[in-house]
């Protein structure tokens, strides 16, 4: 396997195409030089930069309000092309509405390989501000074009920032701090936007290997006879339709000097879903099971920037990946599965397949002493039916874990929304024949999903995240590129650094 293997062929992924499309110089400068366009952030208040030569009069006759996300070309008889991008009111431009913004200027100036940032004031400190300008902008310009012949993608060379009155050094900081998170998020993206018959379970293990050696955490690859011995049947289980082999995929991390606790993290890698014999539809979400995987990699992709953030939490990863597919060997409705807990489970649908491969990780996270487990996964349609494509289901029997994913999420800018792990549904997953089924009954899919995975913690501090509805955008919209967004990757290395047993 090759990084620069960029016109991939069947089980051969190279893991980062957004490692090679350009690492971009971001500035903070006093003046713009050498730039081909300048993004000149505008409020809806106050005074209008005296970059764009226009007041806020002659803005409004062309339309522009300086409301958050608008934009205006404003054309020159020489020097860069101006734009005027709205960020709403001044009083408002947060961390979050800051990102966004830098986010719609790089949109703007997309087909530009060098360009300006003017900011507003803002009461930012600088470190922050360097951090969330730097991620609106890598996270906005992601492209996965390794397959495409030619194109018009224009790889980006050189962003300017001038922001009157910031520390330039503190902002760099920042800066240094974005670029890790914003490569992870696209790391996560590359691996969910690969075609299924490219990267498979056999493929992501080696890929994990090249990332481990990259930025220094380990990783261990089991196959299906390993998978045998260990009695993962719920892994197993799944994989019987499947001609790709399953694999198990375990990652650690380990700080310098003490650790200030040990956190699991479970993701759910389901390379290709099909629904296996509980067949789906051949319709636009068929489509995207492509990224089914997408738990399992916003969970390796954080690991790439624990190294280089210092986390100081040890951090062990269970990526539990297969396709789902309705081979002749295929797994049934009516078979039951003997987990490695010796948990058996009665299989009801078998496109309730992502429990099962998580069912066995959870075990195996406990038996590893952590302090606490998160998984994530695009388990559930009932997620996306409430909670749409912005917002993830949360849930977890430990409420301190729980808000401190929360906060992470609301760091990242990855809206999560609690939902109760109501035990009154427990009885929807009984089963004749084994100790629970698969499968709840046509309501509260979300929480009876995470009920299955319950089972498997007992008391430890466990949290889920359900990214079954933000694991993609069907359009550009702020930093979420068109397809895989990475969902989840900036909050699990946020929570991995402030982790504490405590």
């Amino acid at each position: 396997m090759k990084f620069d293997a960029y016109k991939l062929i069947p089980g051969d992924f190279s893991p980062m195409p957004s490692l090679h499309a350009g690492d971009p110089v971001i500035d903070w400068v006093d003046a713009f030089a050498g730039v081909e366009a300048v993004a000149v952030l505008v409020g809806s208040d106050g005074e209008v930069p005296d970059e764009l030569g226009l007041d806020r009069e002659a803005l409004a006759r062309a339309g522009f309000t300086g409301a958050a996300g608008g934009t205006l070309l404003v054309p020159t008889n020489d020097g860069p092309l101006l734009v005027a991008v709205g960020v709403g009111a001044l009083a408002e431009l947060d961390q979050h509405a800051m990102r966004d913004a830098a986010a719609t200027a790089t949109r703007a100036t997309k087909g530009r390989a060098r360009f300006g940032l003017r900011l507003p004031d803002t009461e930012l400190d600088a470190e922050t501000l360097g951090r969330v300008v730097t991620e609106g902008v890598l996270l906005a310009r992601y492209a996965f074009t390794p397959l495409k012949n030619g194109g018009a993608f224009t790889a980006l060379e050189l962003v300017q920032v001038c922001a009157d009155g910031t520390d330039p050094v503190q902002a760099a900081d920042g800066t240094g701090i974005g670029r890790i998170n914003a490569r992870a998020a696209n790391i996560a993206r590359d691996l969910c936007n690969a075609p299924p018959s490219h990267l498979t379970a056999v493929a992501l293990a080696e890929v994990a290997k090249e990332l481990g050696e990259l930025f220094g955490f380990e990783v261990q690859e089991f196959n299906r006879e390993e998978l045998v011995a260990m009695r993962c049947g719920g892994l197993l289980g799944v994989n019987a339709g499947s001609a790709q082999e399953p694999r198990m995929i375990k990652l650690h991390y380990a700080p310098r000097g003490k650790a200030t606790g040990h956190l699991g993290l479970v993701g759910k890698g389901i390379m290709y879903d099909s629904g296996g014999v509980s067949l789906k539809p051949s319709d636009p979400m068929h489509l995207l099971m492509k990224m089914d995987m997408g738990g399992a990699a916003s969970v390796l992709a954080a690991f790439t920037a624990l190294r280089d953030l210092g986390a100081g939490a040890e951090v062990t990863g269970f990526l539990m990946c297969t396709d789902n597919m309705p081979d002749g060997s295929a797994y049934k409705l009516g078979d039951v599965l003997t987990t490695r807990s010796g948990l058996t489970i009665e299989v009801k649908n078998t496109d309730a397949e992502g429990r099962l491969v998580m069912c066995d990780a959870l075990t195996l996270a406990l038996e590893d002493d952590v302090d606490a487990v998160v998984d994530i996964a695009t388990l559930t349609g009932a997620a996306l039916m409430a909670l749409g494509q912005l917002t993830a289901a949360l849930l977890g029997n430990h409420q301190a874990l729980v808000d401190a994913v929360r906060h992470s999420a609301s760091s990242a800018d990855e809206q999560v929304w609690q939902l109760p792990l109501e035990r009154k549904y427990r009885k929807q997953l009984d089963s004749d024949i084994a100790d629970i089924s698969n499968l709840g009954g046509k309501y509260a899919g979300a929480t009876t999903a995470a009920l299955f995975l319950a089972e498997f913690v007992g008391d430890t501090p466990w949290a889920h995240l359900d990214i079954a509805g933000t694991m993609q955008s069907d359009t550009d919209d702020v930093w979420r590129s068109k397809g895989a967004t990475g969902f989840g990757t900036r909050t699990l290395i946020d929570l991995a650094q402030n982790f504490s047993r405590r």
